[in-house]
């Protein structure tokens, strides 16, 4: 932190997490409103296709260079030669993945067996050349804790690409809609944080001196292939396995349950990982802000999965409407499979932060062979097998990864087994009381919205009512946080019993 004190540099923190996740909230709810006027507008057939082509955009954009402009922000210092090396990668790099994808799409075509797919990936390919003005802004003003500029241009982007959704939606482009909308957001990001953050810099191809960098990127870029080996595998098995309306039904079931993860806990981690390599050398206060944060995103995350698995049917029936009601069932089991996930992720930017790449690399290849070996299995069971594939693999991950972490960051399994419970306890036993109570007055044939608003009434009634009986010192922990964060040092010795 070099002469910041602990005080300010909490209170920077605080502040980055504020701009980040304020930012991430509202450009979500911009998202949400327009995405879910376009699931009513567009078919289940239109999202089958277009999970089709995500696999393929996944498994290229691992290599689109980001964890080596990662290194830029591990690193202690940073001169302006190291910057145009990383913008001269991340451009070469970039170039080849567009020209990779537009080449290459006949024959992800000829997998699926859907000519269309081959048409949606070439436009995609406009995505990778929107890349490295997107990346090399945002880790420079990521390691400054500088997010409020950013958040600014993430708004933006989220109001163009709604727009760009829904005006397309209406107009009758089908799953154009959805290829084209992400390319707006895309590109406005990258001209916007390009803008905001002056950094437009003439590109070095002198590679000469950047050991580091790519020591550093390496390790990311296997961790990011074995995580999206992971995440995208069950999705590329089932491609070829089931026609596109069920592979759409269980593609946004697994959207819709992976929203907190996937858009709540990313911002999390960006600021985390700078943040983690400010204090890097000092170990107490290591442990003890990876466990408070367990902690308290769990007071979050455990009622959101549960109550999710226990109102999938009235929610999915209310907001997205009949004819996507055969997504019920995969909702109700991958979302108990996420919040452990959500717990998984959190390790690899402290491992990152600490210089140490190879272990969230190590943790990434074992949910690479866990996670498509349950799929395979899975999948002779149709979808649903699939759906419980997750449930399987996650807490097999989460062990592997709290083993593997544990050396370095000074924490056990049972230490954040215990971090989780707070959390946890109360929102399952929540859970099988909404779950007991929705049995109850299924007969009375309610409308599905007053369905899902007493249930969810009586779910956060019963989540708060139990956290005041069980856990009011987490209570009293989010209030101190919101109110007046304490700098580490001080309260580390209070954490021994975690």
């Amino acid at each position: 932190m070099g002469g910041e004190s602990a005080a300010a540099f909490g209170r920077r923190v605080r502040s980055a997490v504020i701009w980040r996740s304020g930012s991430q909230i509202l450009a979500q709810i911009i998202t949400w409103g327009s995405t879910l006027m376009v699931i009513r507008l567009l078919d289940p057939s239109d999202y089958g296709l277009f999970a089709m082509t995500q696999v393929v955009l996944a498994f290229l954009a691992f290599l689109n260079g980001w964890g080596f402009a990662s290194a830029l922000v591990q690193s202690d210092s940073v001169d302006p030669f190291r910057i145009r090396q990383a913008f001269g990668l991340l451009l070469l790099l970039n170039g080849l993945l567009a020209a990779i994808q537009f080449f290459g799409a006949p024959v992800a075509a000829a997998y699926y067996g859907q000519p269309m797919v081959a048409e949606l990936l070439r436009v995609q390919a406009l995505m990778f050349l929107a890349t490295p003005f997107i990346a090399l802004p945002e880790v420079m003003m990521s390691r400054a804790l500088d997010f409020r500029r950013q958040a600014f241009v993430n708004l933006l982007a989220a109001l163009v690409g709604a727009s760009t959704a829904l005006g397309c939606a209406l107009a009758g482009f089908g799953v154009w809609t959805l290829v084209y909308a992400p390319i707006a957001m895309f590109w406005t990001r990258a001209i916007g944080l390009t803008i905001v953050a002056r950094l437009l810099v003439w590109p070095s191809f002198d590679f000469r001196g950047c050991g580091q960098i790519v020591g550093f990127g390496s390790a990311v870029l296997f961790a990011q292939l074995f995580w999206l080996i992971q995440s995208q595998s069950d999705i590329f098995i089932a491609g070829a396995r089931f026609e596109p309306h069920a592979l759409g039904l269980y593609a946004e079931a697994l959207f819709l349950a992976q929203i907190f993860m996937a858009k709540f806990v990313p911002p999390l981690n960006e600021v985390a990982f700078p943040a983690y390599a400010r204090i890097k050398h000092d170990p107490a206060a290591i442990r003890w802000s990876f466990l408070k944060t367990i902690r308290l995103l769990m007071l979050v995350a455990a009622p959101f999965y549960c109550g999710l698995a226990v109102t999938a049917a009235p929610m999915v029936e209310t907001v997205f409407g009949t004819k996507w009601l055969g997504m019920t069932p995969y909702i109700q089991i991958i979302a108990l499979a996420l919040m452990l996930m959500t717990v998984q992720i959190l390790f690899a930017p402290l491992t990152n932060a600490l210089g140490k790449p190879s272990i969230s690399m190590f943790t990434a290849l074992g949910g690479a062979i866990i996670f498509p070996a349950a799929f395979l299995i899975g999948a002779e069971w149709g979808l649903v097998g699939m759906a419980w594939a997750w449930l399987v693999s996650a807490p097999l991950l989460l062990i592997v990864t709290a083993r593997l972490s544990a050396p370095l960051i000074g924490v056990s399994l049972w230490d954040v087994g215990r971090a989780m419970l707070p959390g946890l306890a109360p929102a399952l036993v929540m859970a099988v009381c909404v779950g007991l109570t929705a049995q109850a007055i299924a007969p009375l044939g309610l409308a599905a919205p007053l369905q899902l608003v007493m249930l969810v009434a009586l779910g956060a009634a019963l989540y708060v009512g139990l956290l005041w009986l069980l856990e009011r010192e987490a209570l009293g922990e989010v209030i101190r946080l919101v109110l007046r964060r304490q700098p580490p040092a001080v309260e580390v010795a209070n954490q021994e019993a975690i």
